[in-house]
This record gives structure tokens, sequence and C-alpha cells, in this order.
């Protein structure tokens, strides 16, 4: 069964958003297997992200990719809820 996924970062600008897609798809992770749906959206001034994936394994592999890179960023993601 697909889950959906959704994070309101705390303090996540759309710059810092656009570099971490960029460096996504320069790690082969722009498409990651198990993702059906991705969308980002400002929603009360703030950066919001939707997600649906086919299983939360495949999430949490995506996440060996994605969580460096925020780090990198300084970006917070927030708690993702499911």
């Amino acid at each position: 069964m697909a889950i959906g996924i959704y994070f309101s970062p705390p303090s996540m600008t759309t710059a810092q958003y656009d570099d971490c897609i960029k460096r996504l798809e320069a790690a082969g992770a722009g498409a990651p297997a198990g993702r059906l749906y991705h969308v980002c959206f400002i929603f009360d001034e703030k950066l919001n992200v939707f997600d649906v994936w086919d299983s939360r394994e495949s999430f949490e592999q995506f996440g060996q990719t994605l969580m460096p890179i925020l780090a990198e960023l300084g970006a917070d993601p927030g708690q993702p809820a499911f």
C-alpha cells in the first residue's frame, strides 16, 4: 500500500530546496525508486513538501541520500507526518 508523507520544514528556503533538487539529480536520486509523486508548494509563507511512496522502506532508503545533502545545505526538514 502506498503512503503519503508531508513535510513542513521550519527553516528551509526555496533556494535551499532548489539546490537540494540539483544535488539529488547529480547523485542519481532525482527520481528515486519507489517515489510515486512529489510536490513542493508554499503555504502560509512556508515551504511544504508532499510525497507519495510505494513503501516506508523506499522512503527510508532515499533518506540515506537526502539527509546528508540537507545537512550540507543547513536545511532542517522537520519531522515528517505519515
